[in-house]
């Protein structure tokens, strides 16, 4: 128990310094998530990796919670998940590729011993699946971390009632790492998951319910699996079935997720990750009571329901507006018709607008003003009481040789719009 708790609050500390530390690279390196309102740098899920794979590895080497062929295993593919994350963060991996990718690792995992062939790979279909459904939750703040703890506490819960104490470790370890990764990753968030992170936590996660179903009936099985992963289930049937009822192709972005049409409604971020966090403890408990034996698999069914009246009422929110050709600060550009020039008013001056092409007069003979047209951008100098320019422009005066000089008046630099 006591280490337990030692191991749990060392992994919560070392995700919260790392997400703190690997900030200032991320926004160096450009790593950042540009699909919210503001840019939020990356690597977030590095941390919650490498917090994760180093207390658990500690622990196996010191014997102090030794781990088994399969848990090291499983540990060992979801590290290189993660680093095909990273490789999809650095380099815009498509998604086809993270999904042959993950389900290549989830090969390696299933324990085709316990399951069968037949069961085995639909397994390895069911953990790729899930872990790029997962992906789908990183796209507002505290969201992907909150179903994540939530998840793994209920995965670990599952464990323990089958009593196995190394599953149980890695699971608290990484609800401990998750947990202190949200201490950065909640709204505002100032660091996000990436791929790495969400691509880890959705294997690991998935690959540990089909850890704990091995050997299990089939339909039971079934029912715990998806009531642990109904959060990112529903997500995932709600992105496709909007996409192919919109005709849009169902790899392409937009902001058709739960937490997009939920922020239709009106909830603000927090709001949004504290509403689907409580469906997603709901539709957690119900997958450890059925796995435990207290309830029947059958209840079960009220989570799906639940979780298709949800995907058919946000089916009504609309997601995909009119498309508008946008210029800086994401205003509306208007482009000027061909073959015409709009006078511009320099913002400060009075009078006409300036016209384009302006010319500079000839200088005057000796001892008189110079007298010239300022450029598109200058504003109107006004006259002081002295006869000078009252905005700060020099006044012309003619030198000992006479015109042969020209006077060069100072113009003030101006911002067009503001």
């Amino acid at each position: 128990m006591l280490y337990g708790i030692a191991t749990a609050v060392i992994a919560l500390l070392l995700a919260a310094v790392l997400s703190a530390l690997l900030r200032g690279p991320a926004l160096r390196l450009g790593l950042v998530d540009r699909r919210r309102v503001r840019p939020v740098p990356l690597l977030g899920g590095v941390a919650v990796v490498l917090s994760t794979c180093l207390v658990v590895a500690v622990g196996g080497w010191t014997e102090a919670a030794p781990l088994g062929d399969g848990v090291t295993r499983l540990l060992v593919a979801s590290a290189g998940v993660a680093a095909l994350g990273l490789a999809a963060d650095l380099w815009r991996l498509r998604t086809p590729f993270l999904v042959v990718g993950t389900a290549a690792a989830a090969a390696f995992v299933v324990p085709y011993d316990e399951t069968g062939l037949p069961a085995g790979i639909a397994a390895v279909v069911w953990i790729a699946c899930a872990a790029t459904a997962f992906r789908g939750l990183d796209h507002t703040d505290g969201l992907a971390g909150t179903v994540g703890v939530l998840t793994a506490f209920g995965a670990g819960a599952c464990a323990a009632a089958e009593v196995m104490d190394d599953l149980v470790v890695v699971l608290s370890v990484l609800a401990a790492a998750l947990t202190g990764f949200l201490m950065h990753n909640w709204h505002p968030a100032r660091i996000a998951f990436g791929a790495s992170g969400s691509l880890f936590t959705g294997f690991l996660l998935a690959s540990a319910a089909v850890f704990i179903r091995s050997g299990h009936d089939l339909v039971p099985s079934l029912a715990v699996l998806f009531a642990l992963t109904a959060t990112a289930s529903a997500d995932a049937v709600l992105v496709v079935l909007s996409r192919r009822l919109a005709g849009r192709p169902v790899l392409r972005r937009g902001p058709d997720h739960l937490a997009h049409r939920l922020r239709r409604l009106g909830p603000t971020p927090p709001g949004v990750a504290v509403l689907l966090g409580t469906g997603t403890f709901a539709a957690v408990l119900v997958g450890v009571l059925v796995h435990s034996g207290w309830a029947a698999p059958g209840n079960v069914l009220w989570v799906a329901g639940a979780s298709l009246a949800v995907v058919l009422g946000l089916l009504r929110v609309p997601a995909y507006g009119p498309r508008r050709r946008t210029g800086a600060y994401g205003v509306r550009a208007h482009p000027e018709p061909r073959g015409t020039r709009a006078p511009v008013r320099v913002p400060g001056t009075r009078g006409r607008p300036e016209v384009r092409g302006a010319r500079r007069l000839p200088a005057a003979r000796s001892g008189a003003r110079v007298r010239t047209e300022p450029p598109l951008d200058a504003p109107r100098a006004r006259t002081g009481p002295s006869g000078g320019a009252s905005g700060g422009a020099p006044r012309a005066r003619a030198g000992l040789f006479g015109g042969l000089v020209r006077a060069r008046a100072a113009v003030p630099r101006t911002r067009l719009g503001g």
